[in-house]
């Protein structure tokens, strides 16, 4: 059963309301995008049908007038040859043909209001159908947001960041481990006889230095 019982619910309807009563509003606006769509297509349909009923009247029309112009002519030589009896009937038979013609063009009339307002319902229906997939655009540009945050959500509070980050953690150790056996491995170390020297020669700099200094301060106190 669909939604909307015709056209003229279609015009009527709010389409927010609609949705904001809806469980699921994603698929309650297809269906409600779908049901527009077939009911525009049956408007066209039912307007296609008034027009091509008119293009037919007409030709009946047509038809009708070239009758009554023979009548006519029939009536005008019954007359030239004294049958004003057979003129009359002939005139009578035109007139029937002009009645018809007279009721076929009101019938194209109401049909011209039929096909009025059609044409107002379609237009109608089109911008009923152009609210509708905004809407469905806009609804789905929020779920496909609400879907990416929850997703979101999930990464960085599941167990997948818990395990990056242990990871992370078993590495540091790792270097930790791996700078303290560096630093381990010179501690008691035997010196050889070059840093040896070298450590003297580095003392005799400062103890040179530092005698440097106190000559220095000596010399101004004196």
């Amino acid at each position: 059963m669909g939604i909307f019982s015709r056209t003229r619910d279609i015009i009527a309807a709010n389409v927010t309301d609609l949705l904001d009563r809806a469980e699921d509003p994603a698929k309650m606006i297809r269906m409600i995008i779908l049901e527009m769509e077939e009911t525009l297509v049956e408007v066209r349909a039912s307007a296609a049908r008034t027009i091509a009923d008119q293009k037919e009247m007409r030709r009946q029309i047509g038809k009708l007038e070239q009758v009554q112009a023979s009548w006519v002519e029939k009536a005008e030589l019954a007359l030239s040859k004294g049958r004003e009896d057979l003129a009359k009937a002939a005139l009578v038979e035109k007139q029937k043909a002009a009645d018809l013609a007279e009721q076929l063009n009101e019938e194209i009339g109401a049909l011209d209001e039929s096909l009025r307002a059609s044409e107002a319902d379609i237009a109608k229906l089109q911008a009923k159908l152009r609210e509708a997939r905004a809407r469905q655009n806009s609804i789905v540009t929020r779920l496909e947001s609400a879907n990416n945050r929850a997703r979101m959500r999930e990464i960085y509070a599941g167990p997948k960041i818990d395990e990056a980050f242990s990871r992370f953690e078993l590495l540091e150790r790792r270097v930790d481990y791996a700078e303290g056996r560096a630093e381990a491995a010179g501690l008691g170390a035997v010196k050889s006889l070059e840093e040896e020297i070298a450590e003297l020669r580095s003392a005799e700099k400062v103890e040179a230095e530092l005698a440097a200094l106190k000559a220095k301060a000596a010399s101004r106190e004196g």
